[in-house]
């Protein structure tokens, strides 16, 4: 008897360590990214010896494995709860309520930290397929938000869409709900579920966006500088920094690493770049949308359009946000800036649609930022919809958000 009370006491001294670890590590995940990650950072976090460490976590990856997987079981639980409910509506709604509640329990301590978990593209084998396989565990999950007879004209394609857009409000707003009070959560997810419900397209309005030529979004950088960052920026979306490395990224363009080091001084640098190419491509989608003749909503359709249509294209994507977590916290600040003044411009065109009736009263904040997590997502279609093309793009992930998630 007293053995096992023994046991079962070690064994909770144990767990209780290990969450510790996982928490303290989570959070320099998120600040550093895997690449900033270190055993050692993790254990005097919770002032332990990283050969401490190494007895719950043999080496980095499965650290940052064991965070990342804690995170997308925690966004399981609550998509399992959700999809309890009744309609789609109502299920959209637990699962946002639930997720807020989760933030407002970390902020009060009282929950272990989310981890930004786009972060798995920098895990190495076997702890990515891990990693991905409970990801697309909750992928399934979540999916059946849509399971309804209501929706049966929706196809798998469409609804296996809908769901990423829906899962990157989730992770993408870690970023921007910071600047709001705990107590402002039930009124954010109030008008993110109606956003998601209702778009922001006024009643009557159609979705016809006006095209905007991509080979207009592509001038820029003369081609070789393009060519080198387009390809760059390529392999940090699909490996993440740690996996994107100047050998890989010069046998990409079969050039040499000499050639690399002719246009970039450091691979920080280099991701500089692909930001600053990603910000210009969708500054100038701006640029030219408010150009165009028509009303606000017809301005925004045509460059959300047109951006995601980019994603898909010979010219595109666009560097992953998630991407930040890697460079230095000075550059990480300025680039952080240029994504707001992309989110801002967007948000001063829904508030000038607002003021002229063509798009419904919505927050104007909270409906950029969601635009903008929609877009840095819409690269992933392809992987999600292997047959959809880049002029569907568009219609498929883009039109959603704009038009509501469970219209057709």
């Amino acid at each position: 008897m007293a053995q096992r009370a023994a046991a079962a006491k070690s064994t909770d001294r144990f767990a209780r360590k290990r969450e510790a670890i996982l928490d303290a590590a989570t959070r320099i995940l998120n600040r550093k990214g895997i690449k900033g990650l270190t055993l050692g950072d993790a254990a005097a976090a919770v002032e332990l010896s990283t050969t401490s460490v190494t007895y719950y976590f043999k080496r980095k990856d499965d650290l940052a494995a064991a965070c990342i997987t804690r995170g997308i079981e925690t966004l399981h639980d609550l998509a399992e709860t959700a999809t309890k409910a009744a309609t789609p509506p109502e299920r959209l709604h637990a699962f946002l309520t639930g997720y807020l509640d989760i933030l407002r329990k970390i902020d009060a301590g009282s929950a272990p930290p989310l981890p930004i978990i786009s972060e798995l593209r920098a895990l190495s084998s076997p702890r990515q397929e891990e990693v991905v396989q409970a990801y697309m565990r909750l992928l399934r999950k979540v999916r059946q938000i849509f399971d309804h007879p209501d929706l049966t004209w929706m196809s798998r394609g469409r609804r296996t869409a809908r769901t990423r857009m829906l899962l990157e409000q989730v992770f993408w707003g870690g970023a921007w709900l910071a600047r709001y009070e705990p107590d402002d959560h039930p009124r954010i997810r109030d008008r993110m579920v109606d956003i998601l419900l209702n778009g922001v397209a006024r009643q009557g309005r159609g979705w016809e966006p006006i095209p905007i030529p991509m080979a207009k979004l592509a001038e820029g950088p003369e081609l070789a500088r393009e060519e080198f960052l387009l390809a760059a920026t390529c392999l940090i979306n699909l490996r993440g920094y740690r996996g994107a490395s100047v050998d890989k990224i010069s046998a990409a363009l079969n050039v040499t690493k000499g050639s690399f080091y002719h246009h970039n001084e450091a691979k920080d640098d280099l991701v500089v770049a692909c930001f600053e190419r990603s910000f210009e491509v969708m500054r100038r989608a701006q640029r030219l949308a408010m150009d165009l003749p028509g009303d606000q909503w017809d301005k925004l359709a045509a460059c959300a359009a047109a951006l995601a249509e980019f994603q898909l294209s010979e010219h595109g994507p666009l560097l992953r946000t998630s991407a930040l977590t890697a460079l230095p916290e000075q550059m990480r600040r300025v680039m952080v800036e240029h994504a707001n003044r992309v989110s801002d411009r967007f948000a001063s065109m829904i508030s000038d649609g607002i003021a002229e009736g063509s798009i419904r009263p919505v927050d104007p904040f909270i409906a950029a930022q969601m635009l903008n997590a929609t877009l840095n997502a819409c690269a992933d279609l392809g992987y999600l919809v292997p047959d959809v093309r880049p002029k569907a793009a568009a219609s498929v992930f883009v039109r959603p958000l704009l038009m509501g998630i469970f219209e057709k």
